[in-house]
């Protein structure tokens, strides 16, 4: 019982019933096919004054498409204890008739994204083995206790970690509750041209793996993400988290994590930027409560950085967010969500006079069609 709580917590904030609400095309001889998605629109705004690149941007409310999609699942059982399975799914961009640029009023592109596609083997007997383009394991194993929101509010690594892409995983079977996860992603430079003959080839194989553990409304997760710098873009070190939470009753359950990264001191020394090459420290706290038709998350998180640079938006803060969620029914749900990242004001421009606010709360209210 205590377990189908958390679980059905994280479907309500996700999406994630959507699974539920997959109609069955095809279901033959071993052979079924699944058609799911959703319809969602919000209103968002908010949020720091500037991007990822220290760009002033606007943050005014707007009509937004809050991650529509689109998805198939596919199985056969090819005996008993082995079953060959594909997933795909795209998404869309559900609040105006642009594919996802913006720039014509007649761009019909549709679908923005292969979100997710991949094909693997299944046993309960020698686990499961896939292969394509999937959310990261580490998230669904260590980090997803707290990816509880529909849009930001996770200040923990979330599925495009090291992942998403020219990817293979491995997961155990369930032994007695204890799950274990390996993963690798390879970055090919297959195709590129060397700037000159004989130089090393500079393909990446970024690799991820942990354990998690399950016994009623207890849950343990334990691991790693070798964030390859490079081709792989990442920072260079590894990545270490933990997170335990329990469900304490039907109603309500509670989550801590942990994870930390250390310093890159070359890519540092050679004027690497902090945010993408120094270490932190990020504790996690939250809980979630739900009761009827409703839903509500709480988090807060303490990030704290190396190398503070806040002229850069690198500094320590305190982040939190609020989610509440109501199911109307089974297909159709409304949704509230809050989050203060608490990030430090920038200085934008090169005669740094001018300063864009990070401290500006986000928010998003909006409704799901889920079929």
């Amino acid at each position: 019982m205590k377990k189908t709580l958390l679980a059905t917590a994280i479907a309500g904030a996700l999406g994630a019933s959507a699974a539920a609400q997959a109609a069955t095309v095809y279901d033959q001889d071993g052979t079924r096919l699944d058609i799911y998605g959703r319809i969602a629109m919000g209103i968002a705004g908010g949020g720091p004054e500037y991007d990822s690149n220290n760009n002033y941007e606007r943050n005014s409310a707007e009509f937004v498409d809050v991650f529509s999609r689109l998805g198939l699942r596919m199985s056969h059982e090819v005996s008993s204890d082995l079953t060959a399975f594909g997933h795909v799914e795209w998404r869309f961009r559900g609040d105006e008739r642009t594919g996802g640029g913006r720039t014509s009023d007649t761009d019909f592109s549709g679908f923005s994204e292969t979100r997710q596609s991949y094909i693997g083997l299944r046993s309960n007997t020698f686990g499961t083995f896939q292969a394509g383009n999937f959310d990261a394991f580490y998230k669904d194993a260590v980090t997803a206790p707290f990816d509880v929101y529909i849009d930001q509010g996770l200040e923990f690594q979330g599925h495009p970690i090291q992942s998403r892409g020219d990817s293979i995983g491995y997961i155990t079977p369930d032994l007695s509750g204890f799950q274990a996860f390996l993963q690798a992603k390879h970055y090919s430079s297959r195709g590129t041209n060397p700037s000159e003959p004989g130089q090393e080839d500079n393909s990446e194989i970024a690799t991820q793996g942990g354990v998690k553990y399950e016994l009623e409304g207890l849950r343990l997760a334990l691991g790693y993400v070798d964030d390859r710098d490079g081709r792989a873009g990442g920072s260079g070190e590894m990545i270490w988290g933990a997170t335990a939470s329990y469900a304490f009753n039907d109603n309500f359950s509670a989550r801590l994590g942990y994870e930390t990264r250390g310093n890159n001191d070359d890519q540092l020394a050679a004027g690497g930027n902090a945010a993408d090459y120094a270490g932190f420290d990020t504790w996690g706290l939250g809980m979630t409560y739900a009761l009827g038709q409703w839903a509500f998350n709480a988090d807060v998180y303490r990030i704290s950085v190396d190398n503070e640079d806040p002229d850069n938006g690198w500094d320590d803060r305190t982040a939190w967010a609020l989610g509440s969620y109501y199911k109307l029914s089974n297909n159709f749900d409304v949704f509230a969500e809050l989050f203060q990242g608490d990030q430090p004001d920038v200085t934008i421009g090169s005669g740094g006079i001018d300063t864009a606010d990070g401290d500006d709360m986000y928010y998003l209210v909006g409704a799901r069609y889920h079929f």
